[in-house]
């Protein structure tokens, strides 16, 4: 496929607010690594592949295991490899990205809260805004995919 449109130079002011969202997220003080892997999974949810081929490669790049992103996917099923509150912040994770589907029930919710505290439900919903953002942005126009390292 062939790029569609580069909205960095289309609309660059929107464009350069969505970088500051990602960095304002980024940054929000969220774990690094779960960062990571809400992202993947949300890219994941999403069929975004540009987000997945640049946020694997990141994650691998800052020590995360290749087997943890081989079963992402499908965490529910490996919960020895992920910790209480990975999971609990991939299932929020998931429910926000799918918002449609049933909103955010309270047991998400409500484990979420008590893994992760208000602040840390807040930086996995902000991340999630920015992905789901990032990820719409890629699919929608094609976004080639950067070079194999």
């Amino acid at each position: 496929m062939t790029q569609r449109i580069d909205l960095a130079t289309t609309v660059p002011a929107i464009y350069s607010a969505m970088l500051g969202l990602e960095k304002a997220a980024r940054e929000s003080g969220i774990d690094p690594h779960l960062y990571k892997l809400v992202k993947i999974r949300a890219s994941q949810l999403n069929g975004c592949a540009f987000c997945l081929d640049m946020h694997t490669r990141e994650a691998r790049k800052t020590g995360e295991s290749q087997r943890r992103l081989d079963v992402l996917s499908a965490w529910r099923e490996a919960p020895a490899l992920f910790t209480d509150t990975e999971r609990a912040a991939l299932a929020l994770a998931e429910k926000v990205t799918l918002i449609a589907d049933e909103g955010v029930p309270d047991p998400v919710w409500d484990e979420a809260v008590a893994a992760l505290g208000e602040e840390g439900v807040a930086q996995v919903i902000m991340a999630m805004v920015a992905i789901s953002g990032w990820n719409r942005i890629a699919v929608a126009t094609h976004q080639d995919l950067p070079p194999a390292a």
